[in-house]
């Protein structure tokens, strides 16, 4: 066998390998909304149609930036445009299944500290959670819950 035929599936290999080692690559960008809400967008511009108003703390998707512009998903998967100065890099979480518990420690038989209902505001204090995520309420409460309750990482 010639070298070159050796070598040909060499880029092919070193592609799925390098895919497999940056798994952070493809991870979702998520940023909160300032302390003012932000007025949701049909279009990255101030003219566009307003569609909502998205409450300080509120946790959304990053999809897009354009400019100054930045193209968001909701919760609910409803995009829009919002401007990015009234994004902010502390990563919040929203609740997403009603009575989620948040425990004292990162598994189900370790204390219950509170329950919260569907659509509360959790400070994320760990973004690279895959089972449990170490949260905090606005009350001060410190815990942790569920991944598959929460909306944000």
């Amino acid at each position: 066998m010639f070298p070159s035929r050796r070598l040909a599936g060499l880029p092919l290999i070193a592609s799925c390998a390098a895919l497999l080692v940056a798994p952070s690559a493809l991870a979702f960008d998520f940023k909160t909304v300032g302390k003012v809400p932000a007025i949701l967008y049909a279009t990255p511009s101030a003219k566009g149609n307003k569609l909502y108003v998205a409450p300080p703390g509120m946790p959304l998707q990053v999809m897009l930036t354009y400019g100054d512009w930045v193209k968001v998903r909701d919760m609910n998967g409803d995009v829009a445009w919002t401007q990015a100065k009234g994004l902010q890099a502390q990563r919040n979480v929203l609740v997403k299944t009603p009575g989620a518990r948040m425990h004292a420690g990162p598994d189900e038989y370790s204390a219950v500290l509170m329950t919260a209902d569907k659509g509360v505001v959790l400070a994320l204090s760990d973004p690279t959670a895959v089972v449990w995520a170490h949260v905090r309420h606005r009350d001060g409460i410190d815990g942790y819950i569920k991944v598959s309750d929460i909306w944000g990482l």
